[in-house]
């Protein structure tokens, strides 16, 4: 396997991503850092601004108010990436049964495409798996995840895993979760490549051009804060809950470079 750079007629070209967004920009969000797109393009991207990251560009679907790429404009992308959202991936709502139909088409047509908690858990139910409420309720904070003992052979899984700290026989990574949703069974033909003592099914992959991820790389301590705040103020955890993960985060943080290694070298590698 060897990494292709994207080329057209022995040219370069510029690499090209769409962040289909399942959630509103919050308050906080959009002030500090301009909202959720800038987010994933500081995460994910090449350096660079918005919509110049590097040798690339990003562009953005707002998913959650029905706004989806045409299916002309499928092509003209090299990987999409679909958000976390305060919304349920088995919920019938008809912007979610049309993301569903987008995410079919894009597997057929071997884009890359990776999601993120909700995303991880709509595309698993896309492809014909089941989602639903986690059997153990909410996880909140830094979980510590365990890579699988076997895992297929992907250039993007090999490079990221290299220098990994390894408990027993599998490689772990610290990674900030917030879910109270979960990927209840794969898809035929999915593999997990990760799991934690909270959630079976942290992490998959269905072929080396999909994968799901459900925690969250793209956050920083500041996001996760500012959200377990509003949680805690809308009643949807107990103020426990929210004292107990700034205590956490005091202590200790997510392997944030990993994940974000993994993010973008699936993004950006070419298995052959």
């Amino acid at each position: 396997m060897k990494v292709v750079a994207a080329v057209e007629g022995g040219v370069r070209r510029r690499r090209r991503y769409a962040l289909l967004l399942a959630a509103r920009d919050s308050d906080y969000v959009r002030k500090v850092y301009g909202g959720y797109l800038e987010v994933f393009v500081r995460a994910f991207g090449d350096d660079g601004d918005v919509g110049d990251g590097g040798g690339e560009e990003w562009d953005m679907f707002r998913t959650v108010d029905g706004e989806l790429p045409g299916a002309d404009e499928l092509d003209w992308y090299d990987g999409f990436v679909i958000s976390g959202s305060p919304h349920d991936a088995y919920a019938d709502d008809l912007w979610i049964l049309r993301l569903c139909l987008l995410v079919r088409d894009l597997v057929a047509m071997r884009k890359r495409l990776l999601g993120i908690c909700f995303g991880h858990q709509v595309i698993c139910r896309a492809l014909g798996g089941r989602v639903g409420k986690a059997r153990g309720g909410w996880d909140i904070g830094i979980r510590e995840v365990a890579m699988a003992e076997s895992l297929p052979p992907y250039r993007f899984l090999d490079d990221a895993l290299q220098g990994l700290p390894a408990a027993a026989a599998a490689p772990y990574a610290k990674i900030t979760e917030v879910h109270q949703d979960e990927v209840w069974e794969l898809p035929a033909g999915a593999e997990v490549l990760a799991s934690s003592s909270k959630t079976g099914v942290e992490m998959f992959c269905a072929g080396d051009r999909v994968l799901g991820i459900q925690g969250h790389p793209e956050y920083t301590a500041d996001i996760l804060l500012n959200l377990v705040d509003r949680l805690s103020s809308a009643g949807s955890i107990t103020v426990a809950v929210a004292e107990g993960v700034r205590r956490q985060l005091e202590d200790t943080g997510p392997d944030r470079e990993f994940w974000i290694k993994l993010c973008k070298s699936f993004l950006k590698t070419e298995e052959e």
